[in-house]
């Protein structure tokens, strides 16, 4: 048998799914670079771009190249093995959806810009799907009516379009993604619990199964909504997410979740409320110099903007805190707010950042919690280059409500044990919600009880982001020569490298041990190329398989072949 028909014989050798266990570089369309794109920040999305997995189509969009596809596709059966092992159900749903459907829930105005709308030939509204809660409650309404017809718990893998503001970071934060939605449907609480628990052990699995590190952390629901949720962790450096973990206890959140308990606002004696003339002293820290107080003294007024007039607020917190955008969101209704521009500020309170007062301010305004028992502290006076001494809430000014609005940081107490908070970096790549009824009562997805009585399903929400996940792992597991694969996301197990291949024993030698190795279902790329050996194991090194295995005419001499791990360099 010809050197040509030995190979294209392995080569033929499919596993169960009909993917091949072995293929050549050459009949690989991996296309790889030698330099980094112009546009990546991030270290995955440098090495995916060189490693030939990706190709960029336009903003946010990315064409997933073989590798990329046979990695996503581990991932796939991972996430479905593990919700199948749990009575899961996979189907398939719509990417264009009615506009109608979202203005039933709300989540029109909710969305905002996010949502790609457009009509069709006959001027009906439809939308790409972010997410798949409206569609899925719209199914189940229709054809669940007896508490006999739940539980239900079923999910898809399908391409979903965001349109975001600033897509960056390659997958981590793209417009267009494949994700994993499922959602549950329960009849009472109880059952709501259960469905809850059964994902939230499978997420764990299935990123246990995947090779990651990883944490789980209690989460805002945002934009999807519900009581209650978790979000899935990886820990990276340059995760875009901070965590917050306890160093006594078990609890950890996102930090834009996490709790703070009751502080202890700074107090000293009453004194009179004095304009002082502060010029050009609008910052924190310069402000605090140049009265000489600590910064903890000084109160920041924020104003924020929501999308309609009339949604204003002013926000207080301490000089030596940041506003926590999603608990102030929240305080506000869910509402989308952003910081207001110098000339925003101005049009509104008639005065620029550094000098907004709460003295008489006619916008609504809300509180850190630390700001409630505030001893005599620094305000703005709502004019230029003057600063109040001496401001106490209620004395001084009115405050709306008190809320928690501030951000963790470093040295906080814990809100469980009063331990010590640390901060972490982390890439999300699962969150699971409890709903509650938040779809059902608005779209109308009701069974009759086994008292019949009418109530509305009980749901859960679970996503898991498809390509993003393997650009996590790459995040947090690469080398400066390249990617370094976890084995459950391997594109292939094995990089073969037959250095000499002119020399005919050599390469028969190679290709029956690329025989023996799809026989025992060991997936293989090789890389049979007339190359020089550095260029080769420079390419193994940036596709990042975990072992690689050299065949050359000195191993041969000594009647072996080299094995090396991608992760530890042992050969």
């Amino acid at each position: 048998m010809t050197h040509h028909d030995r190979t294209r014989r392995i080569f033929s050798k499919l596993d169960p799914r009909g993917e091949p266990y072995a293929k050549s570089v050459d009949r690989c369309f991996a296309p790889t670079l030698k330099e980094d794109p112009a546009d990546a920040e991030l270290a995955s999305h440098r090495l995916m771009t060189r490693a030939g997995l990706i190709r960029k189509l336009s903003g946010g969009i990315y064409s997933y190249l073989p590798l990329m596809l046979r990695s996503m596709r581990k991932l796939e059966r991972i996430v479905r093995a593990s919700l199948n092992s749990r009575g899961a159900e996979e189907l398939l749903l719509p990417a264009v959806q009615p506009l109608e459907l979202w203005k039933e829930s709300g989540r029109d105005k909710k969305y905002g810009p996010e949502l790609l709308r457009f009509k069709d030939r006959h001027r009906r509204d439809f939308v790409v799907g972010p997410t798949h809660e409206e569609v899925i409650t719209d199914i189940v309404r229709k054809d669940i009516r007896s508490h006999r017809d739940l539980p239900k718990n079923l999910y898809q893998i399908q391409t979903k379009f965001r349109d975001e503001t600033r897509p960056r970071f390659g997958l981590m934060r793209g417009r267009e993604f494949i994700m994993k939605d499922g959602y549950s449907f329960d009849a009472d609480e109880e059952g709501a619990n259960r469905s809850y628990r059964d994902m939230y052990e499978s997420y764990e699995e299935i990123f246990r199964n995947c090779g990651l590190n990883f944490a789980i952390v209690e989460a805002d629901s945002g934009a999807i909504g519900g009581s209650h949720s978790h979000e899935f962790m990886v820990l990276a450096d340059s995760g875009e997410n901070t965590l917050v973990f306890c160093s006594g206890c078990s609890y950890a959140a996102n930090q834009e979740k996490a709790e703070l308990v009751r502080r202890d606002a700074p107090v000293g004696e009453e004194a009179p409320l004095t304009r002082v003339h502060t010029p050009n002293v609008r910052r924190v820290p310069e402000l605090a110099a140049f009265l000489k107080v600590p910064e903890s003294r000084i109160i920041k007024s924020m104003l924020f903007l929501g999308e309609e007039k009339g949604s204003e607020v002013l926000a207080l917190i301490p000089g030596h805190r940041e506003v926590n955008l999603v608990k102030l969101e929240n305080a506000m209704g869910g509402a989308n707010l952003r910081l207001a521009e110098p000339e925003e500020a101005r049009a509104i309170v008639g005065v620029s950042m550094g000098f907004v007062t709460p003295v008489g301010a006619k916008v609504r305004v809300i509180a850190d919690n630390a700001i409630k028992n505030f001893g005599p502290g620094v305000v703005g006076t709502g004019e230029e280059d003057y600063h109040f001494t001496g401001a106490m809430p209620e004395r001084d000014f009115a405050v709306g409500e008190y809320r928690d609005i501030a951000l963790a940081v470093e040295g906080d107490p814990c809100p469980r044990c009063g331990g010590k908070l640390t901060l972490s970096k982390g890439i999300e790549v699962g969150h699971v919600f409890k709903l509650g009824t938040k779809y059902s009562e608005a779209m109308g997805a009701r069974f009759s009880d086994k008292d019949g009585v009418d109530s509305p399903i009980i749901m859960g929400c679970y996503g898991i982001g498809i390509g993003r996940t393997v650009a996590a792992a790459i995040e947090q597991s690469h080398d400066k020569d390249g990617i370094v694969f976890p084995p459950g996301l391997s594109p292939y197990e094995v990089s073969l490298l037959p250095l000499q291949t002119n020399n005919a024993d050599l390469m028969d030698k190679t290709l029956t041990l690329l025989d023996e190795l799809t026989d025992l279902e060991t997936e293989v790329l090789l890389d049979d190329r007339d190359e020089r050996p550095g260029i080769k194991f420079k390419v193994a090194d940036l596709l990042g398989f975990p072992l690689r295995l050299t065949v050359s005419e000195k191993t041969l001499a000594g009647g072996s072949v080299e094995l090396k791990e991608r992760a530890t360099g042992k050969i």
